[in-house]
């Protein structure tokens, strides 16, 4: 069986306790001329005049898509900050451009939603009603709901795929995902990477500085067996060793703060082009203080073994050490 638009919309009536708004979405694969020119990497979208309250996007210039749009499968549009400003010098409203064949009217231009606007990025989109879209493209193919209440998301979901089910008469022909779920999944898969990666630095950092330590150490026998010949004491031994292995483990740490902020970043770029949702991925002030602690830490704790084996060595030894 096939679900009309108008199905799903008395599915979401008849469960109005737990769902609330509702658009179709047909996603539309092609370019989008504008006069000679063609954009290859712009997204296009048919949505409801809900979808823009569903998502929290707002209008910068013009207006938003209207019931009477999709209600009279209207050839309108609204475009991103992009495609206002790289195609019509920030003054598309009024303009037209084709998409699918199809000549649309642009009636209003999306907030920026992204620092920079780039072709490609999330500002870089285009949304038409379902309606026609459906028209050009042949097909209806998701939908995004919200609930009413976010405490009773389950129920909600429950309630959505029970009606579904009872529709279909079987569970294989539709899929319900909330993005709750999405964002458990995902937050489940960075805290093992997260896991997998802290795993890797400690132990590189554990032999790193050992290893540099004994090094240490080894190379510098004879200068150890000159100092303590001529009065120095273990403990001064002991200290410059340590000192040094703080020295080194906190410079570490340094650079890898600043890389992380770099990687977060670049992070952040990425993460906002896939999911075409403005995301800020940085690291904690928290975050960044243990950090750089358990680095510094683990610089004077495992600076500390070869510190007293050199602060241990016999004078006479030293200096016969070649």
């Amino acid at each position: 069986r096939t679900l009309e638009v108008e199905d799903m919309y008395d599915i979401v009536d008849e469960n109005s306790q737990y769902l609330d708004l509702v658009s179709p979405t047909a996603s539309m694969a092609g370019s989008v001329k504008i006069g000679s020119d063609t954009s290859s990497y712009t997204s296009v979208s048919g949505v409801s005049e809900d979808y823009f309250d569903i998502k929290g996007y707002d209008v910068s210039k013009g207006r938003g898509l209207q019931y009477s749009d999709v209600s009279q499968r209207s050839k309108v549009c609204v475009v991103g900050a992009y495609l206002d400003q790289a195609y019509f010098g920030g003054n598309s409203v009024g303009q037209t451009l084709r998409v699918g064949g199809q000549s649309l009217t642009i009636v209003g231009v999306m907030e920026q939603q992204s620092d920079e606007l780039e072709e490609g990025g999330t500002d870089d989109c285009l949304y038409l009603p379902y309606s026609t879209a459906s028209r050009i493209s042949g097909r209806i193919s998701s939908y995004v709901i919200t609930v009413r209440d976010e405490n009773y998301l389950s129920e909600s979901k429950d309630a959505l795929e029970d009606a579904l089910y009872d529709f279909f008469e079987s569970d294989d022909f539709y899929t319900v995902v909330s993005m709750s779920e999405m964002l458990e999944t995902m937050t489940s898969m960075i805290n093992i990477l997260v896991g997998v990666l802290a795993g890797i630095a400690a132990i590189s950092l554990v032999v790193g500085t050992m290893n540099i330590m004994l090094v240490s150490v080894t190379e510098r026998t004879r200068e150890i067996g000159i100092r303590k010949s001529l009065g120095a004491k273990e403990r001064y031994i002991m200290e410059q060793f340590v000192i040094e292995a703080a020295c080194t483990s906190a410079l570490g740490g340094v650079i890898g703060i600043l890389m992380g902020y770099g990687l977060s970043s670049v992070a952040t770029m990425v993460v906002t082009r896939l999911m075409e949702e403005t995301l800020t991925v940085a690291p904690s002030v928290g975050a960044v203080i243990m950090a750089f602690g358990i680095s510094v830490g683990i610089g004077v704790l495992f600076g500390y073994l070869p510190a007293k084996k050199a602060a241990a060595l016999n004078p006479i030894d030293a200096l016969h050490y070649d």
